[in-house]
């Protein structure tokens, strides 16, 4: 695992042997260390752990995500600011299951730190909106609510929201 910013040396180091290798009239070699280039770039944007838990959550695998999640040992420096609330987003989903304490910190720093997608932002409102609903905090609980279905564009979580309302009502 690199630091954010040693992916960026990297990538101006290729691009610098990329460079000399066209002034030394290897154009073959210039142009394929000049496309290496894009991966340091696109793995500063996109981390490959991140990727490789979402990979493992699309196949139900919450302990295999969760072993990949672990192995970012200090997200502040290894990550930026998205990716720190994925690395949240990701946590609060796999400890949402065991520990609703933790999983509401995650999912809170996920939100401040934010999300790039509107639908993931509705679903970590709708497990806060869960989580608040369990410890009889109905205003938050609505409010919380009424933000995810406001961020739910394409009704994807319609059921799970007028779900949880009705159960609202009950409190």
């Amino acid at each position: 695992m690199f630091h954010k910013n040693i992916k960026l040396i990297i990538a101006g180091l290729l691009f610098v042997t990329g460079v000399w290798q066209f002034t030394e009239g290897n154009i073959g070699n210039g142009i394929f260390i000049t496309l290496l280039t894009i991966i340091p770039v696109f793995l500063y944007f996109r981390n490959e752990f991140i990727l490789l838990a979402f990979l493992r959550l699309r196949n139900q695998d919450f302990e295999g995500a969760k072993k990949w999640l672990d192995k970012i040992k200090n997200p502040e420096a290894a990550l930026i600011q998205k990716q720190q609330g994925y690395y949240n987003y990701l946590n609060g989903l796999m400890v949402s299951q065991t520990n609703l304490n933790q999983a509401e910190k995650f999912f809170k720093k996920a939100i401040s730190l934010g999300l790039s997608m509107d639908q993931d932002l509705a679903l970590a409102k709708l497990n806060l909106a869960g989580i608040a609903m369990s410890r009889r905090r109905k205003l938050e609980a609505t409010t919380l609510l009424n933000e995810a279905k406001k961020l739910d564009k394409h009704n994807m979580l319609k059921d799970q929201i007028t779900m949880m309302k009705e159960q609202l009502k009950k409190i």
